[in-house]
């Protein structure tokens, strides 16, 4: 029998004999004899197993869609913020930084040179420099009084404030010295010259002290309006008693909108007073405020130039429009612009230094209209523009007719002018950087016919190899120019003769503070007249050695 059967029935009947005798015990029995008849016999029957194959219930496959709703419940949490550092990773060394140049040099003919700068820099603060430069030739041995001189020194500094105001100052001296060597072309023979002087007698020496200075915002303003004031000083005296001065004041200013868009407004008064054997002056007010619109697509500026002489105003448009047609690759771009361009005897005695000392200053009015594309394909940098120019009193140079002293005069005259340029600068491997520049001028004259001594083509290029480690370089330059025409002695228009002129140069540090320099100028030699009466120098050569520290 299964022991479990047995526990449900003894346990039952054990309890009821308890309960039983439990009430015999709290009720006496009678005292009468009980006869037992016969002892019980319990027993129980045998039963069968009753096998039990319990089965899972069936899986519930149905789908059911359930939708909570959760309330929204901010909650404010303070955590620490998190301290990010960045990977460490080892970046290339960082190269040292030097303050000073110097570069010393001499040559042949009988030549020197001298470049010198120091500069100081401390970061948000303040910025200095000074710098000296020489640089002179004397060819007398093959031409007398072939030789020339120039001496400029100058110091400049910025200083940014907390405020976010910038102030910037600047002061330099400069002399130069030319040499009216133009008679040589009338010494027939060379062993019996008609013509001598003493290197005092030809000499043109220009001096001129400069100052400036301004004030501008070094940082970017809340409202993203950039502005700056300021102005240039010079005075410029000759060896000729002729005196000139300058000051030229200038008020600009710029705001910004959604960072793309700009408005800007310049203000400037320049004033110059020339003396010689007469006072003379040339004072210009400008106003020019312009709006620059610029998209994704297209940029355009429109603009005007109010320009004033003796209470005469000017009026010279300021228009630019440019399109991304191939993105970055190709930009094309249209534009007219204009305005009042001074010719002082500063300006006119740099581009030609055998200038007279008396001469008549003036404006050159000038109205451009041009047109161009520019780009970027895979590093090289290009612009082509074509366009077409009016010029009213365009200076032109004319030899006065003086053997002796083989001077020039200027003459004005109205010209226009058709053009083409072209530019670029293409650095085609690692190291090696290929450049140049093309200017072809059209020139329509007016009364005179000719646009006297100025050139109708010029072409340069350039190319230049630095090594991998960056201690040597080398260079070559290409220098092409027409010969410019001139007037003779029988008043017959010609050509001067062309100029081909090819440059060699290199340079190799020694160490990481000395090197070495070479330059070879005009190996073909080329004895082109820029001016007439004047030849260029010759092959020559200068050599040195450059430091820094």
């Amino acid at each position: 029998m299964n022991r479990l059967t047995l526990q449900y029935i003894l346990l039952p009947a054990l309890a009821w004999m308890s309960s039983l005798a439990l009430l015999q015990a709290q009720k006496p029995l009678p005292t009468e004899q009980v006869e037992i008849i016969k002892n019980f016999d319990a027993r129980l029957l045998d039963t069968d197993r009753i096998p039990l194959s319990p089965e899972l219930p069936p899986l519930d496959t149905s789908v059911r869609r359930l939708n909570y709703s959760v309330a929204d419940r901010p909650f404010s949490v303070e955590y620490p913020a998190p301290v990010i550092r960045p990977i460490a990773m080892r970046g290339d060394a960082v190269p040292k930084v030097y303050n000073g140049y110097t570069k010393l040099g001499a040559g042949i003919p009988s030549s020197l040179y001298g470049d010198l700068s120091y500069h100081l820099v401390k970061e948000k603060r303040y910025n200095f420099g000074i710098g000296a430069r020489h640089y002179s030739a004397n060819n007398t041995k093959n031409l007398e009084n072939q030789r020339f001189s120039n001496t400029n020194v100058g110091i400049d500094g910025t200083y940014y404030m907390e405020q976010g105001i910038a102030v910037q100052g600047k002061a330099g001296y400069s002399q130069r010295n030319a040499f009216f060597y133009g008679y040589n072309a009338f010494n027939l023979d060379p062993d019996n010259p008609r013509f001598t002087f003493a290197k005092e007698d030809v000499r043109q020496r220009f001096s001129t002290a400069d100052i400036g200075a301004s004030i501008f915002n070094g940082e970017r303003t809340q409202a993203d309006f950039n502005y700056q004031a300021g102005f240039d000083f010079y005075l410029l005296q000759d060896a000729y008693a002729t005196r000139e001065n300058g000051f030229d004041l200038k008020i600009n200013a710029t705001k910004w909108i959604q960072d793309r868009h700009a408005f800007r407004v310049n203000l400037r008064t320049d004033f110059t007073s020339y003396r010689d054997t007469a006072k003379q002056s040339l004072h210009n007010f400008y106003l020019q405020p312009n709006f620059t619109f610029s998209a994704d697509a297209f940029r355009a500026k429109i603009g005007l130039n109010l320009a004033s002489h003796n209470d005469e105003f000017f009026f010279f448009p300021d228009l630019e429009l440019s399109a991304r047609i191939l993105g970055p690759v190709l930009n094309a771009y249209i534009g007219a612009e204009g305005s009042l361009q001074k010719n002082t005897f500063r300006s006119l005695t740099d581009y030609n230094p055998f200038l007279s000392s008396r001469n008549r200053l003036r404006n050159t009015r000038y109205y451009d209209y041009f047109g161009g594309i520019r780009g970027v394909v895979q590093g090289i940098d290009y612009r082509v523009q074509a366009g077409y120019k009016t010029t009213d009193n365009l200076a032109t140079f004319l030899w006065n007719g003086d053997s002796l002293s083989a001077r020039f005069n200027v003459l004005y005259d109205t010209i226009d002018i058709i053009y083409f340029n072209a530019f670029l600068v293409a650095p085609l491997f690692k190291g090696f950087e290929l450049n140049g520049r093309l200017q072809q001028n059209f020139f329509n004259a007016g009364k005179e016919g000719k646009a006297w001594h100025l050139p109708s083509l010029t072409v340069s290029a350039g190319a230049k190899y630095t090594t991998t480690d960056g201690k040597g370089s080398v260079r070559a330059d290409l220098f092409v120019e027409n010969g410019v025409p001139f007037r003779d002695a029988n008043g017959e228009a010609k050509n001067l003769n062309a100029l081909f002129d090819i440059s060699l140069g290199g340079e190799y540090r020694l160490g990481s503070n000395f090197g070495v320099f070479l330059q070879l100028n005009n190996l073909a030699n080329n004895r082109r007249q820029r001016w007439q009466h004047y030849p260029l120098f010759g092959l020559n050569a200068l050599a040195g050695i450059t430091a820094r520290f």
